[in-house]
């Protein structure tokens, strides 16, 4: 087994990089709503990228037949990630880019205290307990604060939205504790990816239908936004972000995952020109300070425990 190693310049440039992405993905898909419903949008994007990963399983002679016995929690990781998208297209109609960007990103929790009763060795310390709590707090905050919720044109029900968005990070979390506790865990990532986007390309199509959301305003912004997340998003950062697992330690990788709600507030103030009140930016860094605290418990322990030996 490779040694994963300690975090370098590269691993930290390339994580604020993907980080930058995944934090722009909701601009991306707001930018585009009035041509494109977003769960349209993310339907057509996961169908492209599911026939990139299917190539690439192909190039690498990767088997793609279900006679691994994985094709059961395949479904179900497949309907959890189209759940999660669902509820997260679905929520951009009612709140914006930035609130959906940090209440999607509260995954980490619910992955971890599902995992915390699942796994022995997954068990959550004292100190990511006090993050989760931190984490909760702040969601109180954002949903809750006097001036959290003036609706505007493009956030007509900021609450229902960030509620929304909150599911869909319960659903995020939910695929993470699936994948950890079936055989998808020694199943190839490629493979995993592709049971999640084919369901969630067959799944929102037939939820865009449902809900009368197919018609498209062809403009080259709606399919370069599509085109973007598709590529970009749901093909190249995920062969980044398992590249990097491969070659780091995921502890020490996952502690950089606070940059991605920070970015997508920067993103949705300064391009989609959306409000920022104080409840939400109190809210969203309690959120982050959670995430840090949650995801990196071990390598800030470390760093304490370096800094008391110097």
């Amino acid at each position: 087994m490779n040694e994963r190693k300690a975090i370098d310049g590269k691993a930290f440039g390339l994580m604020a990089f993907l980080c930058m992405i995944w934090g722009f993905q909701q601009i991306a898909i707001k930018a585009v709503a009035y041509d494109i419903a977003p769960v349209l949008q993310i339907s057509l994007r996961s169908g492209i990228a599911a026939v990139l990963v299917a190539l690439l399983m192909v190039c690498r002679r990767e088997p793609l037949a279900l006679k691994d016995g994985t094709w059961a929690p395949g479904l179900l990781i497949g309907a959890l990630f189209a759940l999660e998208f669902l509820f997260l297209g679905e929520g951009m109609r009612y709140t914006t880019a930035s609130h959906m960007a940090v209440f999607l990103y509260t995954a980490p929790f619910f992955a971890a205290i599902g995992l915390h009763w699942r796994l022995p060795e997954e068990k959550l310390s004292a100190a990511q307990w006090v993050g989760i709590g931190i984490a909760f707090v702040g969601i109180i905050v954002a949903f809750f604060g006097p001036d959290a919720h003036a609706a505007t044109k493009d956030a007509p029900n900021i609450l229902l939205g960030d509620f929304l968005g909150l599911l869909a990070g319960a659903s995020w979390g939910s695929t993470t504790v699936v994948i950890r506790c079936t055989r998808l865990s020694n199943t190839s990532v490629t493979k995993t990816l592709l049971y999640q986007l084919i369901a969630a390309f067959i799944l929102l199509l037939i939820a865009a239908v449902v809900l009368g959301q197919t018609a498209i305003h062809s403009t080259p912004l709606a399919w370069g936004s599509v085109l973007f997340q598709a590529i970009v998003v749901s093909f190249f950062t995920f062969l980044a972000w398992f590249w990097l697992l491969h070659k780091y330690l995921a502890s020490r990788l996952g502690v950089f995952s606070f940059m991605t709600p920070l970015f997508g507030i920067v993103f949705g103030v300064w391009l989609l020109d959306e409000p920022l009140d104080p409840s939400f930016l109190i809210g969203a860094g309690c959120v982050a300070m959670g995430i840090v605290l949650v995801s990196g418990h071990d390598w800030l322990r470390r760093m304490v425990r370096d800094a008391a030996k110097a």
